[in-house]
Formats: C-alpha cells, sequence, structure tokens
C-alpha cells in the first residue's frame, strides 16, 4: 500500500508559479493529464511518455512518465511495464477488475515496487519526474501512483581532469549524452530546463543537446544557437571542438569565445545566469554560450568560498594575467632600450650575468620560450606520471645547463619561468592565446622598445573590444561597463549583494535573490543593499 504525498503549502503555490505552470489537481481524463504534463515539458528531450493498456482490463488505458537517465529503466521495464501490461493478476474472487477498481487494484496487487505513493496534484507529479521517479497515470482516476525508482546515471566520482577545485562538487561529465543531462537535471529539477535534441553530422547522426532555462535566458540566444547549428552540414561531429569552429562569432581571433567546461555545477550556474549550453555526445566537454573574458580568471570555487578570500586570489589571477602576456617584452624593452627603467645595481647584476652571453637578449628569450613550450607539450602528451617528471626535471635541468653553459643569463630564465607559471593560472585555452601573443609582443619590444610594446597592447585591447560572443560585448561587463555587474569581476562581492543577474546575459528574468539576504547577529534585522 502507498502513501500519500504531503498536502501543498503557499510556498510550494509560489513555486508552482514561478516555474512557468499553474499548480491544480489531476483529471479524470488521462488525455487531459498528458496534454498537460507535455505542454509543461514541451522541449524535454529526456522525459519520456509511455502508454499502453492494462492487462486486467482492455478497456483501461495507462501512461508512464518518467526522465531518461534519472530513472532506473530496468525497474521501469520488469517491475511496471511487464507486470502491468504483460503478466495478468489474478483477480480476487474471480470477480473482473474494471475501469473504477483499477487503480485500487494497481496499488494492492499490481506493482511490484518496494515503495509507492499518491498524489492528486499537478506540482507534485511534476517534482516526482523530476526527480528521477516514474509517475504512473491510470484513465478514470484523477491520482497518479508515484514509484520510487530512482537510479541516476552519473560516473564515477572524481576530480575532473582539467579544472580541479579544493571545495566543491568531485563529478565530471562524461561521454555520454543523457549522463550529462542527468548531471544536471540533478542540480536543477525544474521543468523551465529545456533540453532539445537535434542530429548533426551525415555519416556519424551525433546527437547534440541544446540546454537552457526557459524565462531566464534571452528570447534571441536560443533561437540563435539553434540557427547557428541548424546550419552546420559536416560529415562528422566528434567533439565539441568540430562545432566550436563553425558558431562562434569571430573565427579569426586567438581569443575562445565559446567557453568549454566539463563541471556540470558550472554548467548549471551558466544556465541560472541566463546562458545556453550545447551537449555533444561522445564528448566529457559542454559547451557554454555567451562566453566572457572574465569568466577564464574566474573558478568556480571562487563562489563556494568566502568572498574577502575569493577577492585576494582574483587581484593575484589578474596580476598573472597581465605577467603572462607582457614580462618577457617589458624586460626585453627595458634591458635593450630604457635602461633608465631599471634600478643601477639590477642594472649591473644583469649587464654582469649577460657579460659572458654571446646572443643578444631577444635570442634568449625566444631559446627559453620554445624550450618552454617544447616541456609543456611533451608534460601533456606524455602518461601522465612520466609527462610530470619529463616537465618538473626538464626545466630544471635545461635551465641549469643554458645558465651554466653560458647561453643564457640567469635573469632570463626566471622571467620565462615566472611568465610560464603565471599562464598556468588563467586555464589552458586563455593560456594558449597568451602564448600566441607573447611571441608577436616579444619581437615588437625588441624592434621598438616599449612603444612597440604600448603599440601591441592596444591592438589587442582594440581588438578585444570589437569582439562579440552571440551578441554581447567579450569585454562586459567593463567595456561596456555596467556598474551593478562589476560586483563579480575582480572583486567577488558575498551573496547576499549579488542579487541580480548579468545585465547584458539575462534580459528577462534579471532577479537572481531577495535584496534583503543580508546576515547578521541574533536579533538584528538584516540589511539588503543594493
Amino acid at each position: 500500500m502507498g502513501r500519500r504525498l504531503g498536502r501543498r503549502t503557499k510556498g510550494q503555490e509560489d513555486d508552482a508559479v514561478a516555474r512557468g505552470f499553474a499548480d491544480g489537481p489531476l483529471s479524470r481524463d488521462l488525455d487531459a493529464n498528458l496534454r498537460e504534463l507535455k505542454a509543461i515539458f514541451d522541449r524535454c528531450s529526456d522525459v519520456v511518455f509511455r502508454e499502453f493498456v492494462f492487462a486486467q482490463c482492455n478497456g483501461t488505458r495507462l501512461a508512464l512518465v518518467y526522465t531518461d537517465g534519472l530513472a532506473d529503466k530496468a525497474q521501469v521495464s520488469d517491475q511496471i511495464m511487464r507486470a502491468l501490461a504483460l503478466e495478468v493478476p489474478v483477480a480476487a474472487g474471480g470477480r473482473r477488475i474494471g475501469k473504477g477498481r483499477a487503480l485500487e487494484f494497481i496499488k494492492k496487487r499490481g506493482l511490484c515496487m518496494h515503495q509507492i505513493a499518491e498524489t492528486d496534484r499537478l506540482q507534485e507529479v511534476v517534482r516526482a519526474v523530476l526527480s528521477g521517479d516514474t509517475v504512473l497515470l491510470v484513465d478514470g482516476h484523477a491520482t497518479a501512483i508515484v514509484n520510487v525508482a530512482r537510479s541516476p546515471e552519473t560516473r564515477r566520482v572524481a576530480d575532473s581532469e582539467v579544472e580541479p577545485t579544493v571545495r566543491g562538487p568531485r563529478e565530471a561529465f562524461v561521454e555520454t549524452l543523457r549522463v550529462n543531462t542527468s548531471l544536471i537535471r540533478r542540480k536543477i529539477k525544474s521543468p523551465s530546463l529545456k533540453i532539445e535534441t537535434l542530429r548533426l553530422g551525415r555519416v556519424t547522426g551525433t546527437e547534440v543537446a541544446v540546454v537552457y532555462i526557459e524565462g531566464i535566458a534571452n528570447d534571441k540566444l536560443v533561437p540563435e544557437v539553434k540557427d547557428r547549428l541548424g546550419r552546420i552540414q559536416v560529415d562528422g561531429i566528434l567533439e565539441t571542438g568540430y562545432i566550436e569552429e563553425l558558431i562562434e562569432d569571430n573565427p579569426w581571433t586567438f581569443f575562445p569565445t565559446v567557453n568549454i567546461t566539463e563541471k556540470p555545477d558550472r554548467v548549471a550556474a551558466m544556465l541560472l545566469e541566463g546562458r545556453a549550453a550545447v551537449i555533444v555526445d561522445g564528448s566529457p566537454f559542454v559547451m557554454t554560450m555567451p562566453n566572457l573574458l572574465v569568466e577564464y580568471v574566474h573558478s568556480t570555487e571562487d563562489y563556494y568560498e568566502r568572498f574577502l578570500f575569493v577577492s585576494a586570489v582574483r587581484v593575484v589571477r589578474f596580476l598573472s594575467l597581465v605577467a603572462s602576456l607582457t614580462l618577457p617584452a617589458a624586460y626585453i624593452a627595458a634591458v635593450s632600450f630604457h635602461h633608465e627603467l631599471l634600478p643601477t645595481t639590477l642594472l649591473l647584476s644583469i649587464a654582469a650575468q649577460r657579460e659572458a652571453v654571446p646572443y643578444p637578449v631577444l635570442v634568449e628569450v625566444l631559446i627559453m620560450e620554445v624550450l618552454f613550450e617544447i616541456l609543456r607539450e611533451a608534460g601533456l602528451r606524455l602518461p601522465r606520471p612520466l609527462g610530470q617528471a619529463i616537465s618538473i626535471v626538464g626545466a630544471l635541468v635545461i635551465g641549469e645547463a643554458a645558465i651554466r653553459a653560458g647561453l643564457v643569463a640567469a635573469s632570463t630564465v626566471i622571467v620565462v619561468a615566472v611568465t610560464g607559471i603565471g599562464s598556468f593560472v588563467l586555464g589552458y585555452r586563455l593560456s594558449i592565446a597568451f602564448r600566441l601573443l607573447r611571441f608577436i609582443l616579444t619581437l615588437l619590444s625588441a624592434a621598438l622598445g616599449l612603444f612597440g610594446l604600448v603599440a601591441g597592447m592596444a591592438v589587442v585591447i582594440i581588438h578585444l573590444c570589437t569582439l562579440r560572443s552571440f551578441g554581447v560585448p567579450y569585454l562586459s561587463p567593463i567595456v561596456p561597463t555596467t556598474v551593478v555587474d562589476l560586483k563579480d569581476v575582480v572583486f567577488r562581492a558575498p551573496w547576499w549583494a549579488m542579487f541580480t543577474r548579468p545585465r547584458l546575459i539575462a534580459r528577462r528574468d534579471r532577479t537572481r535573490q531577495a535584496p534583503d539576504l543580508e546576515p547578521g547577529p541574533p536579533g538584528a534585522r538584516s540589511r539588503g543593499r543594493r
């Protein structure tokens, strides 16, 4: 015998309205209930509707509703479908089971489930489906049977290979599309989370899912994403990189305008800000758009730690960003052209180190940069234990040997090493762009000094100002300046002060939370500040 789900509260009624549908009682008409649920789960390709006939009474229609990836398919097939559609249970006393008695008979003798519940409310049905339960609707009855058959498909809990964190969820995406959608659905249990599926690749027929939150995502963003995907006409899609180069705004830029992540919590956070995500079957990486430059200086862990510590760490990251791009060029300009910028003691020390070096400072820097890139690539391509040993030992041995052989000065090794370490702080994808630009700025500084460095940086900044990611300025909220969104750029405001979503991304529902959540001592009134 099952239990009945609890009565609704005023908060639950408000929650139903916020989810985009009006809560109400179920109907006795099965078709009416299915129409209502299909409207709620419109464009949710992972929600399955299965209609069949009750084996004990041919005039009684049944329907199962569940989420693919969250419900246990074995239990749904063997303990519900087989029991009700194929195996005819024995009626008590030889009495015929009509439509009026079907619900009670199914609860008592028809289902082979360890736990069931009942509900007559639409909101409870929606919540059960999104939580991984299987809902059984019986024609002629305004009560649904909720079968607890949850078995969320998740990967083994492990640290993300590309985005490790100290604090936060450990789970990462895998190569199966439906597993990845279930990871997101577990974090956002709302029918407003839409998952639309299409196939790309004339030969491979790769399944691709577009994920967004209806009511939060920009009205123009989702159609634009689907339109760009629909224009793709290729033989095969094997990874997100195939799609990224076909949908980005500017294919001739060094900077990535489509974000890539393998963490479900980060995708969920971006969806809640109004972004859209694209999941490709066969890839553990999910694309999110629009993408902003400041995202590469942020980390998911920034939102799990206290805001004061996070703000201090972000300052270090921005300093690393500047150093990884300009430090070698500035070093060459100062040593070759602008000696007056260096303290006399430091200038004499560098001159003494370079006295036995046969090459100009530009050649020194290029030699060490190329060697550093070779070691970096070797560390990435080799097996992990061997790659770490090669990169660390190789850098130490080659650097020390180069200094002893008089090929480079010690100061040059230090500059290149600090530059390389600083680029690791930014993440792999942005560091690729900075590695390419660093060589260009280095050559400009060797030719024109600080003037070449400033001119090169001016061109880079102008280029960044012209970039768009699905229509959103790449440098926002810095350029154009959006004051209210600057609270999460260099310094992160506390959670109780971040009550709005980014203005240029979420153009519809911009309210994230109540404005009066600032905590205080017992008895003190919370103070919300805009």
